[in-house]
């Protein structure tokens, strides 16, 4: 039989694609995001018919009755929840509002009113501090009250040899149907999430993993990062996402950098709280969401080709060149920095970190599609892809939690 699923919160379908790669025999058949310019990818790589650009909060139990999906995948916003953003508003946060409505509104509506077209499996992903808010409480208060069975996680990429830290919160639940319509009492039902997958060759985090997320124990069977890199990785000189000079001198030293050969990298990220801005923005007055490339602090690691230079070394020769690193002329720049060669990783490097596409080592498994793979349509526009992607799941992991989710089920 083949399981019919919905997408809520959809991007550019990181969802879809773990369902499609994993052992589970599943179909999207409808998918939901409010933002255009993810649903112009979506339906580039999955078809048009399938993406639909809608206001989740105004969706209803009825008409999502109709599609009989029995596997729900979500990836509401964490802007709301991540500890990295100082003013967070968590349930209060506008941002949160749909996601909200799907938990006090929508699935209460289909048990009550659409029984047979309630979701058997859900699975939620969200950003590392979702598992503190009130709306998780609202969540397991009411997936508890519904008969659903609960397992939650913390996972990072790391534990499944991916060389990027990118902890997450998953919630997967399971309806039982042998208690549907019996009421449920919900108090004590607050437990820390897992640390790996149930009877999963996974690495277990210890507390000192979740508070540094990138513990060297957790990499040790990553891949480097040079299998994820562009093909023509070692041969460009003056590539299109080399750091600018101003940036290098003003903001250089606060970069996490790393090289092709190191196998950890830190979480890319789309958003709008970092202090430091790669650009001329002021983050008072700001109201467009900016991220990697254009913020310096916390949205991510940037790539150092030159693997034989100290990187630490060098820059402080060129703190030391002048008190005033923003005074010194730009040929300096070339000339003590320039040999670093410093550059963003691309939009198509971070698919492949994110797993949407395969690294360059990858096997295929029996069954994987020679399609499988993300593409961009050429209409969109680097700073998107870069925001997009930030916005976006890691597959790996969601393909294994689905077929733990379902196939153990």
């Amino acid at each position: 039989m083949v399981i019919r699923a919905l997408e809520f919160y959809s991007g550019i379908g990181g969802l879809h694609l773990a369902l499609r790669r994993s052992l589970v025999k599943g179909i999207v058949v409808a998918a939901y995001d409010w933002d255009p310019s993810a649903c112009t990818v979506y339906d580039f790589n999955y078809g048009i018919g399938i993406s639909r650009r809608a206001d989740i909060s105004r969706l209803t139990a009825s008409e999502l009755s109709i599609h009989d999906a029995k596997l729900w995948l979500l990836s509401p916003s964490c802007q709301p929840y991540t500890v990295l953003n100082p003013n967070a508003q968590g349930h209060n946060d506008p941002r949160a509002a749909s996601f909200i409505h799907i938990i006090d509104h929508i699935l209460p509506k289909l048990h009550h009113d659409h029984l047979e077209a309630v979701p058997k499996w859900i699975l939620i992903e969200n950003v590392a501090g979702f598992e503190t808010s009130f709306t998780r409480r609202k969540l397991l208060s009411t997936l508890t009250s519904l008969r659903y069975n609960i397992t939650e996680l913390l996972l990072t990429p790391l534990q499944f040899g991916i060389p990027n830290s990118r902890l997450r919160y998953y919630c997967l639940a399971t309806f039982d149907e042998t208690q549907a319509g019996c009421p449920m009492g919900t108090d004590d039902i607050i437990t820390e999430p897992l640390t790996s997958i149930p009877s999963r060759d996974t690495h277990i985090l210890s507390n000192e993993d979740h508070v540094n997320n990138e513990s060297t124990s957790t990499t040790i069977d990553s891949l480097p990062l040079q299998e994820y890199l562009d093909s023509n990785w070692e041969k460009v000189d003056q590539h299109p996402q080399a750091i600018p000079k101003r940036v290098l001198k003003k903001w250089g030293r606060l970069f996490d950098i790393v090289k092709p050969g190191d196998r950890r990298s830190c979480c890319f990220t789309r958003g709008k709280f970092s202090m430091f801005f790669a650009g001329n923005r002021d983050p008072e007055t700001e109201n467009t969401s900016v991220g990697y490339t254009q913020m310096v602090e916390r949205t991510g690691s940037i790539l150092q080709l030159n693997q034989e230079l100290d990187t630490t070394q060098t820059f402080d020769r060129f703190l030391s060149a002048s008190p005033y690193p923003t005074e010194v002329e730009d040929s300096e720049v070339d000339v003590i920095l320039g040999p670093l060669k410093l550059r963003y990783f691309t939009p198509t490097e971070l698919l492949r970190i994110f797993h949407f596409n395969p690294p360059f080592t990858y096997s295929p498994k029996v069954g994987d599609q020679e399609d499988d793979q993300i593409a961009w349509p050429p209409t969109t526009s680097t700073k998107t892809r870069y925001k997009l992607i930030g916005n976006s799941v890691n597959v790996e992991v969601v393909r294994r939690l689905i077929e733990y989710l379902v196939v153990s089920d």
